[in-house]
């Protein structure tokens, strides 16, 4: 395997949520605390940016075209990169100290999507499902919800709540949506990284992104360590396959948590960073609607 190189110096203050798009061979991912997301097209290297009026924290793409996502204020829908937004469900949290983080879509094109709790009081950040114009609670125990990944199979359903340093895997029933038996799939010790944002590639490993951890963990079906890839930048924040095989690891990062000193030796903390692998990732599931 190859080592860890930035493709994309995008300096982003809290880069989250890389997505592949395997027809355009675009990467898209948002920078959160900048209320931005971005397309970047690898073989031209155009990056294209759209500014939003609050956070936005995860998105999938739409079998429609466009774009589901996940903000601060709900989940709202639109039909290409530069329009307007359409309203799919309002929060009913209090968004003053609650927004949307992660998600992604399961096989059958369901959009799930899990909040943070900034106040870290409490286990109020909670998963969220939406299909067919409803909207279905998963669980509720997370202070920062993270980590949503499906197994090949789409049995087994992964989420990490990362402050508390563990990951979850649930019994997931894809044809109803529903998400049960709730155990911990992997636990970190303190202060040696936390696990953000994740992907499971098609052998059925799951790829953790190590927030504080300045690296990226490949763990087994079984929750074994596998492989430990270093990242240089202190903060990893998620990992999603792409590619013209899908073998390549894109990675996130976040550039505002570092310090002055940290950012001397670690100057392209907050870019786009890539690796290629020896195993292949999944295609992305898109929003059924």
């Amino acid at each position: 395997m190859s080592t860890v190189q930035c493709i994309l110096d995008a300096k982003a203050k809290l880069a989250e949520c890389p997505r592949w798009d395997e027809d355009t061979q675009t990467l898209y991912f948002v920078d959160i605390d900048s209320f931005q997301l971005h397309a970047y097209t690898l073989a031209s290297k155009e990056l294209k940016t759209r500014t939003f009026d609050e956070e936005i924290g995860c998105f999938s793409l739409s079998s429609q075209g466009g774009f589901i996502a996940a903000f601060r204020s709900g989940v709202y829908t639109f039909s290409d990169f530069d329009a307007e937004l359409e309203p799919y469900w309002l929060a009913t949290y209090d968004q003053t100290n609650t927004r949307f983080n992660d998600g992604r879509c399961d096989a059958k094109g369901r959009f799930l999507a899990g909040t943070m709790y900034s106040p870290k009081d409490a286990f109020k950040g909670a998963l969220h499902q939406f299909s067919q114009n409803k909207e279905t609670l998963l669980d509720q125990a997370a202070w920062t919800s993270n980590g949503l990944a499906f197994s090949p199979d789409n049995k087994t359903m992964y989420y990490s709540d990362t402050p508390n340093h563990i990951v979850y895997k649930f019994d997931y029933d894809l044809e109803t949506g529903t998400a049960s038996n709730k155990q911990t799939f992997i636990e970190f010790p303190r202060g040696n990284g936390r696990p953000d944002g994740a992907a499971v590639d098609s052998e059925g490993n799951y790829w953790s992104a190590l927030y504080q951890g300045q690296r990226v963990v490949k763990i087994s079906p079984n929750g074994e360590i596998l492989e430990e890839i270093p990242v240089p930048a202190i903060y990893p924040t998620m990992v999603a396959f792409g590619g013209e095989d899908m073998s390549t690891l894109f990675i996130s990062t976040c550039r505002s948590a570092h310090s002055e000193e940290e950012l001397k030796e670690f100057p392209h903390a907050g870019g786009i960073f890539a690796i290629d692998t020896n195993t292949k990732g999944q295609i992305e599931p898109k929003f059924a609607g």
